[in-house]
């Protein structure tokens, strides 16, 4: 059996789907693109975050990075045994452009292109290393070296909070 439907009917339902695609197009175009993540594992716990700081991959200023620092609001925090490893991975993205670990606002580490890297945990409380107290605020860099060279493109931040049965 055929069923007939008028051509104006088909032309109708092909208009309907094309302006329904361009419609989810223009949707999808007006979205933000989620930053890169930042993933920092203690154990078997483990927290990731998109950058604080980001301009989609530019350079961000000085000042934008020192504001970013000291802007606490939404970091997200990890319980750290300091007899344990805190693992550090990064996406492909942020390890391209180098990365480096800041410790309270202070370089902790070497500029790094891996996209995992180990840290013991005891070093997060360790006067010696910049720590204090029960907690730390670590922070990773990514296009920033301590001394000149790259430019900072983004910044992520994670608060430390010293395991109380350690």
């Amino acid at each position: 059996m055929t069923i007939l439907v008028p051509r104006s009917a088909r032309r109708r339902r092909t208009v309907a789907a094309l302006g329904a695609a361009s419609a989810g197009l223009l949707v999808l175009s007006a979205c933000d693109k989620p930053t890169p993540l930042a993933t920092v594992t203690v154990g078997s716990d483990s927290v990731h975050s998109e950058a604080s700081c980001y301009n989609d991959g530019k350079e961000l200023t000085e000042s934008e990075v020192q504001d970013c620092l000291k802007d606490k609001k939404d970091v997200k925090s990890i319980t750290v045994d300091p007899d344990e490893k805190v693992r550090f991975g990064v996406d492909p993205e942020i390890a391209d452009k180098g990365w480096t670990l800041l410790m309270n606002g202070r370089p902790l580490t070497e500029a790094s292109k891996k996209t995992y890297v180990v840290i013991p945990g005891s070093v997060f409380f360790n006067q010696q290393y910049g720590g204090s107290g029960n907690s730390t605020t670590v922070s990773l860099l990514e296009g920033g070296k301590a001394e000149g060279g790259a430019k900072a493109t983004g910044l992520w931040s994670f608060k430390f909070k010293k395991d109380s049965d350690a």
